[in-house]
């Protein structure tokens, strides 16, 4: 098995480079309108500039929404019927001339998105807390002046078109292995993450942390594994520091990524470097906790009535009975830009522990990304 792994510094309101109807899925998280840390991005865009300037907030942010909708455009274009939009995005506050008001991003995307034709699944709401302990805005204490504090986001789920179809007998088995465990269906799809948390940007450049906002590495690799199967290819029009493309290396599927931003590059190839022991702590953690699960099932005296067939172990349901996990086994820079990406299959042992064996003892799987003309 070999996934495929293109980044491309360009901008992705014209992604004409990538074929339609191609991409499966799309993971992303874009500068958000209205936050001071991505005016300059904006600001670029002499009109934006202006609106700024005569402290003109409202139009600001029609206009900051005005430049996103073209990448929203583009994603129509490329998905494949019933192929699914992940946009992590969060609200902003901000005082202007004197005034303090919300801009709402998430609400404007949407309303873009479903104008485009999309299907607004139900979304998630995941915390992030990254404000210090004292979080009143306003008048403290006292009553009506005081603004509660933001700390979430919102992950927007749209599907273009109906549901996707498998129709192959190779498609179906395909599936079928790209299942997930039923615990982890129980916690993945609820529409409030609790556990997730903002996370701090290890960048040693100042000013490379203010311009990328990373979300969590378990963001990426759930809605991966929530909306996409093995092979498909995953897309993020705004890569940032490359934690959709690392967490598309652990699920075994292709990726192409867009940044305007071509000091991140460094950033970018490096999480290239660290995406098989990223993904090896990963997979570890779902197996440690599936077999944690399966004791705990057990020593309660519940019954757990299927085996997975690849290792052997008790699953709960007839559709985890096909699943694998493939383990990223090694990353090479194949051109400029581009990286592939090898893969061994996890065993269970004997005794019940884990251990890894070439994919080359099981039946080939390979897969081409027919993405770029």
């Amino acid at each position: 098995m070999i996934s495929e792994h293109r980044i491309r510094f360009a901008d992705a309101s014209n992604m004409s480079d990538v074929a339609s109807q191609s991409v499966h899925l799309v993971v992303t998280s874009p500068p958000y309108p209205m936050i001071e840390m991505w005016d300059a991005l904006f600001c670029e865009h002499a009109a934006i500039h202006r609106a700024l300037q005569v402290r003109s907030g409202m139009k600001a942010f029609e206009l900051m929404h005005r430049h996103l909708d073209r990448v929203w455009d583009e994603l129509h274009r490329i998905l494949v019927p019933g192929g699914i939009a992940c946009i992590n995005i969060g609200d902003a506050t901000r005082t202007i001339d004197g005034e303090f008001a919300l801009y709402p991003n998430h609400s404007r995307i949407l309303a873009h998105m479903l104008k485009l034709g999309f299907t607004n699944l139900p979304n998630i709401l995941w915390r992030k807390q990254t404000n210090a302990p004292n979080k009143f805005m306003g008048s403290g204490m006292m009553p009506p002046g005081a603004y509660v504090t933001l700390e979430h986001e919102t992950i927007l789920i749209c599907r273009k078109g109906g549901k996707r179809l498998f129709t192959t007998e190779e498609e179906k088995t395909n599936r079928r292995q790209s299942a997930f465990f039923w615990e982890e269906r129980n916690q993945w799809f609820s529409d409030v993450w609790m556990d997730l948390k903002g996370v701090r940007q290890k960048n040693a450049d100042k000013q490379l942390r203010q311009r990328s906002g990373a979300y969590p590495y378990e963001l990426a690799y759930r809605l991966i594994c929530m909306f996409s199967v093995m092979g498909d290819t995953v897309l993020d029009p705004f890569v940032g520091t490359g934690t959709t493309l690392s967490a598309a290396v652990a699920t075994a599927r292709h990726s192409v990524g867009y940044e305007l931003d071509k000091s991140l590059q460094p950033l970018i190839r490096s999480g290239f470097g660290q995406a098989v022991e990223q993904a090896h702590r990963r997979i570890g953690e779902r197996f440690d906790g599936h077999l944690k699960f399966v004791r705990d099932r057990q020593a309660a005296g519940g019954a757990i009535k299927y085996t997975n067939r690849a290792y052997g172990f008790p699953v709960m349901t007839r559709q985890e009975t096909e699943l694998i996990v493939p383990m990223p086994k090694t990353v090479n820079e194949t051109a400029q830009n581009h990286f592939s990406v090898s893969y061994m299959i996890p065993v269970f042992s004997a005794t019940g522990e884990p251990a890894a064996v070439p994919a080359k003892t099981r039946p080939e799987r390979t897969g081409q990304m027919q993405l770029f003309d």
